[in-house]
């Protein structure tokens, strides 16, 4: 087992998972909290944090960790903590390095860890511990994602690797197996970053491959057993992804009658929505409690622009009536409530294992008042929320649901309110359902759907002038979102044939006539995030 201990970072969970990745257990803990019993651990990670180690708020790890006899893997904070706990120094960048940067890296030889650097080794070779003995210098592209750095390495410490902007980025202890990355190795974008985690796991720390995703089911299904008893369990169908690995699971695990699946039709659902979730759900053998409450969360929603405010009506709006329809089914008050949330969802909310994570943006099934409340009474499952997207999507396919349902597109909770920049009002709804299915039609249609992780349109507050034949229109402007992204941490936008791009945004406006221009998003995450709001 690894133990990482979390600081706040956006991609603690995906160290973790990056690790479960290579067949190795890894567990996350507070990393400012008291240090647990450490039998059965071979290493620990230090995450990344969006603190400061000179700050007075900067998370601390408990000093057992430096006397604990174990290897140490600090990143990006991790590191910069490693480095102000034993004697080095810690200062701001006159400029934050964010993004791709190329680092150089001396590999000393001899040394495992550096075994996941080499071009030359692979991760196969990497398990089996093999090490090259030939020192050599090589270059990769690192992601950084950090605003301050090394001016001082602590006692012991020697600097392997710089990057291009000439800050130390890779550092390691002459003679304890303490290790240090300025750049987060496991975000999906930083080249040999699954190879440089397993140089620490298997080179370092002398792990063994046991961890699966089957043994995730196992341990997940007999969790929720033990939590749910005999109680019924209600779980709030959406139609995407992560609500049908959900309720996979909890048929897997639970009697059938003791499941209720419930579907609201919001009115800020895709096109076709109600009917596709119908016969899904039909293929899990079990029926579907279909609730049409279009009229209510439109009022809702009724003059309301922020985005925070939508996504907290939202969620509150689903609880409310949920508890009513669960009235209506006579189900008694000790049910469990179970949701599709992911750990994306739970991070990006400010909720990760410890407390200094800091809220990017409220989801509508973590944010919530009502939620939390049911949070804090025990009565909530949510099985996935450790696993990231494309997880859920691995565990989707061994509990048996159908490919078409487990590699559809992301699609959020609060539905179109949030890819509707201003007021969600039923025209607008109605022009952008219709747009965003043109979009991904002709996505499917030309063969590129499956190789985008997520497209959306979004119906942006604002219009344009345009020409309609010989006559002036004043349109409304749509955005097309493409994104290509292995969990939704970090993302890069598509790379669109210019051909597609211009002819599908063509097609948009002569088939919606309230849409006068089209515009491509091309930002990718950080620094922004996936969706508009």
């Amino acid at each position: 087992m690894i133990l990482i201990l979390d600081f706040g970072s956006q991609t603690t969970q995906l160290i973790g998972r990056r690790i479960r990745d290579l067949g190795v257990y890894a567990e996350i803990i507070p990393g400012d909290g008291p240090l647990p019993d450490l039998a059965g651990a071979e290493g620990l990670v230090l995450s990344g944090s969006p603190e400061s180690v000179y700050a007075p708020e900067g998370p601390v790890p408990d000093p057992k960790i430096y006397r604990a006899g174990l290897p140490l893997l600090g990143v990006c904070y991790g590191l910069q903590r490693m480095t102000a706990d034993l004697g080095g120094q810690v200062e701001a960048l006159p400029k934050q390095e964010y993004g791709g940067v190329t680092v150089a890296v001396d590999l000393p030889p001899g040394d495992s860890f550096f075994s996941g650097f080499d071009q030359a080794v692979s991760l196969e070779e990497i398990k089996s511990q093999i090490i090259p003995q030939n020192s050599k210098t090589v270059s990769i592209t690192a992601w950084m994602s950090h605003g301050d750095t090394l001016t001082r390495l602590a006692p012991g410490f020697r600097e392997y690797g710089r990057s291009e902007t000439g800050f130390p980025a890779v550092v390691a202890h002459e003679s304890k197996p303490w290790y240090g990355l300025q750049f987060h190795p496991e975000a999906a974008h930083c080249e040999r970053g699954r190879e440089i985690l397993a140089g620490f796991v298997f080179g370092v720390c002398r792990c063994k491959t046991e961890w699966t995703m089957e043994r995730y089911i196992e341990t997940a299904g007999a969790g929720i057993a033990e939590k749910v008893g005999k109680h019924p369990v209600v779980l709030l169908i959406s139609g995407g992804v992560d609500s049908a690995v959900t309720a996979a699971l909890l048929l897997k695990t639970l009697p059938a009658e003791q499941v209720h699946l419930m579907y609201m039709d919001t009115g800020l659902m895709r096109k076709d929505e109600t009917q596709r979730v119908e016969s899904n759900l039909k293929r899990l053998g079990r029926g579907l409690h279909i609730i049409h409450c279009e009229e209510a969360f439109l009022n809702a929603l009724k003059g309301v622009t922020d985005p925070e405010r939508k996504r907290k009506i939202i969620g509150d709006l689903f609880v409310e009536i949920q508890e009513r329809e669960v009235r209506n089914l006579n189900l008694p008050e000790e049910y469990f409530l179970a949701q599709g949330t992911l750990y994306t969802d739970l991070i990006e909310s400010g909720k990760g294992v410890g407390n200094k994570a800091r809220v990017i943006k409220s989801h509508h099934n973590v944010g919530s008042p009502l939620i939390e409340a049911k949070r804090r009474a025990g009565r909530l499952i949510e099985p996935l929320d450790r696993l990231y997207k494309d997880e859920a999507r691995r565990l989707g396919t061994l509990l048996g649901l159908d490919e078409a349902v487990v590699r559809r597109h992301p699609f959020p909770g609060p539905g179109l309110a949030v890819r509707i920049i201003g007021e969600a009002t039923r025209e607008a709804c109605e022009i952008l359902r219709e747009a965003d299915a043109l979009y991904l039609r002709e996505l499917r249609r030309r063969g590129l759907y499956d190789d985008i992780w997520q497209a959306f349109a979004v119906l942006l507050p604002v219009r344009t002038v345009g020409l309609a034949g010989d006559a002036r229109r004043y349109g409304r402007v749509l955005a097309l979102r493409a994104i290509t992204s292995a969990d939704g941490m970090t993302a890069e936008v598509y790379p669109f044939p210019m051909k597609d791009l211009l002819e599908i945004a063509t097609l948009i406006t002569n088939a919606r006539p309230e849409i006068g221009r089209v515009v491509y998003d091309i930002s990718s995450k950080p620094p922004a995030t996936i969706e508009w709001e």
